[in-house]
């Protein structure tokens, strides 16, 4: 059986003041460093040595999986990345306050943005120096691929691509593959693996940097989900375990 480790990064120096990130290049924090460190040693104190890694182009994910390595000892990994493991892409509220997004567009409407799996907050304008086609991290990514804006529907659509064109097909066997990401690519993942509904799928939420692990068998299904929460106690550990795969587990 093959095991599937995804780890949401560590928090950024936007999470602090509360700003929208999406495709924004919001860089780790200090306490998201130690984040991924901790993840990274409790993913080595419990024995994983993986084949492959994967993340998205965002230095926030691929920086926390480089740390997570370090920690592990294989910072020589193979590590693939893709656009499409970024997180969903903002739109016009990318790199704004939270609050003040809500005093603009009403609290009920920046809340759907946000939480309904089909609204799609504002599209960036034609000429918005923070579109994704002018940056060449995206060379290589047709225009036409590349959003202006995304709901969670149409983040978990592209994220569903690369599941079945490159990691599916790459598990089986004995494989250990990581995968770290952030919390829409992981929705979903999570999507595909566990086939949760739209509502399921826009409520899940992972902790930054807390391990979720899978158990799959070789047709690719679930045989057992935990979360790795190194230095938790014995209590909550059990609370997580106890639950089957399928089941949401949400963190506050």
């Amino acid at each position: 059986m093959s095991t599937l480790v995804l780890v949401r990064h560590g928090k950024t120096e936007w999470s602090s003041q509360n700003r929208f990130a999406g495709w924004a290049d919001a860089p780790l924090g200090e306490s998201g460093v130690q984040e991924a460190r901790g993840a990274g040693r409790a993913l080595a104190a419990a024995g994983y040595r993986f084949d492959l890694a994967h993340t998205s182009y965002l230095s926030r994910a691929a920086d926390s999986l480089k740390i997570v390595l370090e920690e592990l000892g294989q910072a020589d990994l193979p590590v693939e990345r893709s656009w499409r493991l970024n997180e969903r892409h903002y739109g016009a509220l990318q790199g704004h306050n939270r609050a003040r997004m809500a005093l603009q567009y009403g609290n009920d409407r920046v809340a759907q943005w946000r939480r309904s799996f089909t609204a799609e907050p504002p599209a960036l304008a034609e000429d918005d120096p923070r579109l994704p086609a002018l940056d060449p991290l995206y060379a290589g990514v047709e225009s036409a691929q590349l959003p202006r804006s995304e709901s969670l529907q149409q983040a978990a659509a592209r994220v569903a691509i690369w599941w079945h064109e490159t990691l599916a097909p790459g598990l089986g066997g004995d494989r250990q593959i990581l995968v770290v990401a952030h919390t829409s690519s992981i929705r979903g993942l999570v999507r595909e693996i566990e086939d949760l509904s739209d509502d399921d799928s826009a409520s899940f939420r992972i902790a930054t940097a807390l391990p979720l692990v899978y158990t799959l068998d070789d047709a690719r299904k679930v045989v057992d989900r935990r979360e790795l929460a190194a230095g938790w106690s014995n209590r909550v550990r059990k609370f997580i375990n106890k639950h089957k795969p399928g089941t949401r587990i949400s963190w506050v």
